[in-house]
């Protein structure tokens, strides 16, 4: 079997705050597994939101040159993509999901089968909105969805505190080792019985 490939999107504007604690947590166990990790900072980068152009419908490629058309190549390549985000009033931090909106929207190739795994890092509340809000991303893009042994999601407000969750930590290991069981499960399945057919999309407006 060929090295599987894990891309994983920092998008704390911290590079060593907690959310990378959690992010390095999981990328020892992939190491274990053998797995080729990527970490990309996203989060203290100026990324503009979607203007809804449809520039990326014509040429493959979103309007804005920056970071965004930089990692499409790196997502279109990896089997499995984490997203890790602080909470900021309940959701995640706008500059991820300005990233986000963009990276999904403008790639037109299959992500059928990728695994996703979202990572919600915060003082004490709002983890499970901004959890669901990443998880979006995934399940409409055709994506499974990897779980741990709770929702995963690690605390701490000062770099540095996420260390002192036991369970935590033990959340990031657990979803790093089902993460790696899918990646390679769905390797396998691949090459024995092929991806799923699919019908041709049947877009329908509710305005008429």
């Amino acid at each position: 079997m060929r090295k599987l490939k894990v891309l994983m999107i920092n998008g704390s504007p911290r590079s060593k705050g907690n959310t990378y604690t959690a992010l390095h947590e999981m990328e020892q166990i992939f190491t274990k597994e053998h797995m080729e990790t990527e970490i990309l900072h996203v989060g203290n980068q100026d990324i503009r939101g979607c203007i809804a152009c449809s520039f990326c419908k014509k040429t493959g490629k979103c309007v804005f040159a920056d970071l965004v058309n930089e990692t499409a190549r790196l997502f279109e390549q990896c089997d499995g993509l984490v997203l890790a985000s602080p909470v900021y009033y309940a959701s995640a931090n706008a500059t991820l999901i300005a990233f986000l909106d963009r990276l999904f929207y403008s790639t037109g190739f299959d992500k059928s089968m990728k695994v996703g795994a979202s990572v919600v890092v915060a003082r004490r509340g709002g983890l499970s909105a901004a959890f669901d809000e990443l998880n979006k991303y995934f399940t409409i893009s055709g994506m499974p969805v990897a779980s741990s042994q709770y929702w995963n999601s690690i605390h701490g407000a000062e770099p540095g505190e996420a260390l002192q969750d036991a369970e935590g930590l033990q959340t990031m290991r657990v979803l790093a080792e089902n993460m790696s069981f899918l990646m390679k499960s769905i390797a396998l399945g691949k090459d024995k019985y092929g991806l799923p057919q699919k019908e041709p999309w049947r877009p329908m407006n509710f305005i008429r």
